[in-house]
């Protein structure tokens, strides 16, 4: 889940969050409001300013009149009084010597210079700033300099203050029609936002559909292989207990191995074919995956078909959810089966396609057969949801839809290059990726205990339980055993004399693996624990939980080495 990341407070929420046309009203009342303590305010910054402009020209003046001042010129004083009639917000101006008497000046200013410059102020109307300001030479004081300035005229005042007033008027109305068209926009949303809901689910199931049509196919082949590797395993062993000789032996347990290891990896196959999960993209090795493929496409095909696979070993890689990758190359194949009515051979290439400019590099999947080929009026309709050309029952039209999707969703395309009478050639080209895909684990000879150490084996199986115990004590730990989870406790409460616990997950009683896991590290954190299962979804709580898992049917070799890991990281 994506953490919860601030929203932006905006005018549209503040509306939203309202509501109603109610509170976008009280709303506009605050704002005008707001926009009158704004005039006052303006008011009073404008006043202030105006002062400070004011004291500047009579410092100015005071400047320039400290000669004629000093010497009682009347005419030069009187001429520098009179050059700021040019100023029309300057209502009067005079100059006083020493004593404040009246020296010059012109506009009726006072008669005396005021004591104090907050009298001038005080004596001045009410639309006018006055200041005095001292006439020095050096420390000598001369005498002052009076100066009485209007502020702004009424007009420009009013003008000002109505244009605040319309902005805000305005904002006021804006807020109002918002607030009475937000609740269709609300409803629309939700509608929206339910269609979404309903599209994203519709999309899912048509995906989880693809995926079971393509086990529906899967089904008969992997019952008949089933069979076979059964066979393969009970055979060879009745055959073991009646012969001695020491290489037919070695045979004998290779054909079981082997025949094991193919159910493994279908298992694996399918299970991965059924999830129910989003895409999960990773960066894949399109050689590697579509080669281990091999035994699912040949018990799906059918022995009529054979596979030629062309993949170079430098293939670039691809960053796509793999399990949707395989259910693509294995659907493609099956329409090549069925487009092979006499059977014939499917040819599976791979080439690197570089790309020059701005596009990303891709990598070339074509999957070629020999069969009846594809009309060119029906080229445009294959990758239709539902659209099929077989009889009913034996085909839902969801196979190469599940095609183009996956390549839509991979970044990239799907091509269909086909001749009536010889064949059809279905391309996937997939962006490449710059990532290194992960490298696959290499099996490890079993590695065994280290000192004395204990295992509380948890398994319900007797079968699986002398097994799996065998392994243990084979690789040299010292194995107890219970068989669920209500007993492992009880066990624990009289002594934790273990390193670790090892517990299947599927088990009757109340207490199941993954509880026992957790309630073992609740209450003995300083025990290890793993778990072992062949079911998928509890394997996916396992990890979510982040206890270390191993999944059936898993090998000596895999036990030693998960074993160890576990056990490194309970003293960690």
């Amino acid at each position: 889940m994506k953490q919860a990341t601030p929203s932006r407070l905006s005018l549209g929420k503040v509306v939203g969050q309202m509501a109603t046309p109610l509170s976008a009203v009280l709303i506009a009342f605050l704002l005008l409001a707001a926009g009158l303590a704004a005039a006052i305010q303006l008011e009073q910054l404008g006043r202030v300013e105006k002062l400070r402009q004011t004291t500047v020209q009579a410092q100015v003046l005071a400047n320039g009149i400290a000669a004629p001042l000093a010497f009682e010129d009347d005419v030069a004083l009187q001429e520098y009084l009179n050059a700021l009639k040019a100023d029309p917000q300057i209502v009067a101006v005079a100059a006083y010597d020493g004593k404040g008497a009246f020296a010059a000046g012109f506009a009726r200013p006072p008669a005396r210079l005021p004591k104090r410059a907050e009298e001038a102020s005080r004596d001045a109307p009410p639309a006018a700033l006055a200041v005095t300001v001292p006439v020095k030479q050096g420390s000598t004081r001369l005498g002052s300099v009076y100066l009485q300035s209007t502020m702004d005229s009424l007009s420009r005042r009013l003008t000002r203050y109505l244009g605040i007033a319309v902005i805000v008027i305005a904002a006021a109305v804006l807020i109002v029609m918002l607030a009475a068209s937000y609740s269709s926009l609300r409803r629309a949303h939700q509608a929206l936002q339910a269609e979404i809901a309903s599209r994203q689910q519709a999309e899912e199931a048509l995906r989880q559909s693809q995926k079971m049509e393509a086990m529906g196919q899967l089904t008969g082949g992997v019952a008949h292989d089933f069979n076979n590797l059964l066979m393969v395993a009970s055979g060879g062993l009745d055959l073991m207990e009646r012969t001695q000789d020491a290489a037919r032996l070695e045979k004998l347990r290779a054909g079981i191995r082997q025949a094991l290891d193919r159910g493994a990896k279908l298992t694996r196959q399918l299970l991965a074919f059924s999830r129910r999960t989003p895409l999960n993209p990773e960066v894949v090795d399109l050689r590697d995956r579509i080669r281990g493929m091999d035994a699912l496409l040949e018990r799906s095909l059918g022995e009529s078909i054979g596979v030629t696979m062309h993949l170079p070993a430098d293939l670039w890689p691809v960053e796509v959810d793999a399990s949707e990758l395989e259910v693509a190359i294995l659907n493609i194949a099956l329409n090549a089966r069925d487009a092979m009515q006499k059977g014939g051979t499917i040819l599976i290439e791979g080439a690197n396609r570089p790309v020059h400019g701005d596009l990303p590099d891709r990598v070339q999947i074509a999957v070629t057969d020999s069969g009846a080929g594809i009309a060119p009026e029906l080229v445009n309709k294959i990758f239709e949801p539902f659209y099929t050309t077989k009889a009913v029952g034996q085909g839902t039209g969801l196979g190469l839809s599940q095609v183009y999707g996956f390549a839509r969703a991979s970044g990239g395309e799907v091509l269909v290059d086909s001749i009536v009478g010889r064949g059809t050639t279905i391309t996937l080209l997939l962006p490449r990726s710059l990532l290194a895909p992960r490298e696959s684990d290499r099996p490890a000879e079993p590695v065994g205990a280290s000192g004395r150490q204990r295992i509380l084996l948890v398994e319900d199986d007797d079968t699986v339980a002398d097994t799996v115990g065998g392994m243990l004590t084979t690789l040299g730990y010292e194995m107890e055993r219970v068989d669920n989870g209500d007993a492992a406790l009880r066990r624990l409460e009289r002594a934790d004399d273990f390193s670790l616990i090892l517990s299947d997950m599927i088990m009757p009683g109340e207490v199941g693996g993954m509880e026992l896991a957790l309630r073992i590290r609740k209450h003995w954190p300083h025990l290890g624990t793993m778990l072992m299962t062949g079911y998928s979804a509890a394997a996916a709580s396992a990890a979510k939980e982040g206890v270390p898992l191993l999944a059936k049917p898993f090998t000596i070799q895999d036990l030693s080495v998960h074993l160890m890991a576990a056990l490194d990281h309970s003293k960690a």
